[in-house]
C-alpha cells in the first residue's frame, strides 16, 4: 500500500496502558510518524520518540483551544484517544467541528453512551442480556446477594465492590453514592476484540479470556472461540453506530450464560494478543479512516500473552565507542546475546564505534564465523590472558561492557568511564 503522504498521528494520553499498545502497534509503521502526548509527567516520555507535554487537561477552559495549537504546530492528522474521558471530550469536539484534525474513535453518540454503565445497561437490556440493577436497597433480599458494586463511570475494576450483606452495601454507598448496585456474576470473563470499517460491516471480532487481573488490567489472556462472541457483537454493531477498533466484555453468571458488563470504542490494552496474530487494529483504524478498504489476515497459531511492568530509561550517559567483551557476554550459554546485538546495531545507526576487546581462548576467527559475528564489530583486540584491557581504551568518550567484575572495576578506576555488565544493557537502549 501507499499512501499520497506520510501521516502524522498523536497518541493522547501517550502514557496509559492503551497509549503504549498503540506504540506498539504503530511505531514501525513507514505510513505513519507517531507522536506522544499528556498532561502529566508519565511513562509516554520514556517511550515515544516524539513526545509532546503539558497537554491542558480536558476540563480546562482552554483546552480545545490549545490542544488544536498543537494539532497545528505538529502538523497532525489523527488523534487516537488513549483514556475513555479523553475519548470522550475529543470526539465531542469532533462532532461540534471544534477539532482540527480527525479523532479515531467511533460516533460522538456510541462514545457517550457506552461511557455510562447505567446507560448501555438501559440501552441493550432488550437487545442482549445485561446486569440486573438493585435501584432501591430497600427491596433487597437475602437471596439476592453478593451483589456487586461498580461506579457508573470507570474502567477496569478500580472502584468496584463485592458486598455480601446489607451492611456491606450501606458501606460502600456512604463511600461513593454513585455506585450501581448489580447482580454478582461468578463466572468467567471475556473481552471481544472487535473491527468495523467505513460502511458500518463488523469486519473482526475474536474473544479472549481474562485469564488474570492486576489493578483492573488484563495481564494474562489467551484466544477464546465461542459463537456466542460473534453474535454479541453483530447485535451491538447493529445497534450503535461504531467504526474502527472496538470491544466489549462478558462475564458468566451463575448458569453459565454470557452478561454484557462494557463496551469501550477505542483500542484495549492487551490488544497485543490479536496484533502478534497478524490483527493490528490501531493500524487498520487509520487505513480505515483514509477511506482504504480493508482486508484482514489472521494466523492461526495458538498464542498466550502475559504483561508485566516495563523497563524504559533516559540517561545522560553520552559515548562514541563502545568496548565489549565476548566470552559470557556477547556469546552466553553457548549462543549469541540478543539484547547485546540488538544494542551493537543501535551503535551502528547511531555512528558508534563498537570494539570487541576479547581473552578468548579458542580460535578467534572461527568463533566469529561460527556465531555470525565477523563483519559487526568496527575492530577486534585479541589480548593474551595477562594483558590488562584498560591499557587499550584511549577515547574519553566511551564505555565499557563485560561480564567480568576485576575486569570492570580495573577500567572503571583507570579509565574512568561508565563500565556495564550485560544485564545493565537495557539502560541504554534508545527510544525507537
Amino acid at each position: 500500500m501507499i499512501l499520497a503522504k506520510k501521516y502524522n498521528v498523536l497518541v493522547f494520553p501517550c502514557g496509559s496502558e492503551i497509549g503504549l499498545e498503540i506504540h506498539k502497534s504503530l511505531n514501525v509503521s513507514t505510513h505513519f510518524n507517531l507522536f506522544g502526548g499528556s498532561s502529566v509527567d508519565d511513562h509516554g516520555k520514556f517511550v515515544y520518540k516524539n513526545y509532546i507535554d503539558s497537554i491542558p487537561y480536558i476540563d480546562d477552559d482552554s483546552f480545545t483551544q490549545k490542544f488544536n495549537d498543537i494539532i497545528t504546530s505538529f502538523k497532525i492528522d489523527f488523534v487516537f484517544p488513549a483514556h475513555d474521558n479523553v475519548l470522550l471530550k475529543l470526539a465531542s469536539a469532533r462532532a461540534n467541528k471544534k477539532l482540527n484534525c480527525e479523532v479515531i474513535t467511533s460516533a460522538f453518540e456510541t462514545c457517550s453512551i457506552v461511557r455510562s454503565k447505567y446507560r448501555t445497561y438501559e440501552f441493550f437490556k432488550n437487545i442482549v442480556p445485561v446486569p440486573k440493577i438493585f435501584e432501591d436497597i430497600d427491596l433487597l433480599k437475602k437471596e439476592d446477594f453478593p451483589l456487586f458494586l461498580k461506579p457508573d463511570i470507570g474502567q477496569g475494576s478500580k472502584g468496584t465492590f463485592l458486598a455480601r450483606t446489607i451492611e456491606e452495601v450501606n458501606f460502600y454507598l456512604k463511600k461513593d453514592s454513585s455506585l450501581l448496585i448489580l447482580e454478582y456474576l461468578p463466572g468467567k470473563e471475556y473481552t471481544i476484540d472487535c473491527f468495523t470499517d467505513k460502511n458500518g460491516e463488523l469486519l473482526f471480532c475474536e474473544g479472549r479470556q481474562r485469564n488474570r487481573i492486576s489493578n483492573g488490567i488484563s495481564v494474562n489472556s489467551f484466544s477464546k472461540k465461542d459463537d456466542r462472541f460473534i453474535q454479541f457483537a453483530r447485535k451491538i454493531n447493529y445497534t450503535l453506530k461504531f467504526r474502527g477498533v472496538w470491544f466489549f466484555q462478558v462475564k458468566e453468571n451463575t448458569s453459565g450464560d454470557f452478561i454484557l458488563m462494557e463496551i469501550a470504542p477505542r483500542v484495549a490494552g492487551t490488544m497485543g494478543l490479536v496484533r502478534c496474530k497478524g490483527v493490528n487494529l490501531p493500524l487498520l483504524s487509520l487505513f480505515d479512516a483514509l477511506d482504504y478498504k480493508i482486508d484482514i489476515i489472521e494466523n492461526s497459531y495458538k498464542i498466550t500473552i502475559d504483561r508485566a511492568l516495563e523497563n524504559k530509561y533516559i540517561h545522560n550517559i553520552r559515548y562514541e565507542n563502545v568496548y565489549l567483551d565476548l566470552d559470557d557476554t556477547v556469546i552466553f550459554n553457548n549462543k549469541v546475546n540478543p539484547s547485546i546485538i540488538s544494542f551493537i546495531f543501535q551503535c551502528f545507526n547511531n555512528n558508534v564505534k563498537v570494539i570487541l576487546i576479547t581473552k578468548h581462548k579458542g580460535n578467534l576467527e572461527e568463533t566469529l564465523k561460527n556465531y555470525k559475528l565477523e563483519n559487526i564489530f568496527d575492530n577486534v583486540i585479541l589480548l593474551n590472558n595477562e594483558d590488562e584491557k584498560y591499557l587499550y581504551i584511549k577515547e574519553e568518550d566511551a564505555i565499557f561492557i563485560d561480564d567480568s567484575f576485576i575486569e570492570r572495576k580495573k577500567v572503571f578506576e583507570k579509565c574512568c568511564i561508565p563500565v556495564f555488565d550485560s544485564h545493565m544493557i537495557e539502560c541504554l537502549i534508545d527510544k525507537f
